[in-house]
């Protein structure tokens, strides 16, 4: 497995961890129960670790985009899948479309992402 194939699966468990630490932040009404509260601590911490590890081998705007999208997407579905809002068609066509979103950013082709990367490109000028 590749560096980047790894970061890629460490951004999706990211995304994941996203959709239950805002499941759970929404459960612990306003920080006042301690489970909840608990859940929401060590997932938004593990999952913003994990970001900022894939930011490492993934752009910083697609990786972004795509953490942000799959994570909202799971949120909003699990949501509706237990009743807490109300399921819609529209709803569904709309994730659809973000889940479609983030897999298109992860079909595009890698491009160079660390400050050293972009220093050894041939078409880098650096000023006198």
């Amino acid at each position: 497995m590749t560096k980047r194939s790894v970061a890629w699966l460490l951004l999706l468990a990211s995304a994941v961890l996203e959709a239950v630490w805002a499941t759970a932040l929404g459960n612990s009404d306003g920080f006042t129960h301690l489970l909840p509260t608990l859940v929401f601590a060590v997932t938004a911490t593990l999952s913003m670790t994990g970001l900022g590890l894939a930011i490492r081998s993934i752009p910083l705007g697609t990786a972004y985009a795509v953490w942000v999208g799959i994570g909202a997407a799971l949120t909003v579905g699990w949501a509706m899948a237990t009743g807490v809002e109300p399921f819609s068609l529209l709803k569904v066509l709309f994730i659809a479309g973000i889940v479609g979103c983030a897999a298109g950013l992860k079909s595009l082709p890698a491009v160079a992402t660390s400050p050293a990367d972009r220093s050894d490109r041939s078409d880098t000028k650096v000023p006198a």
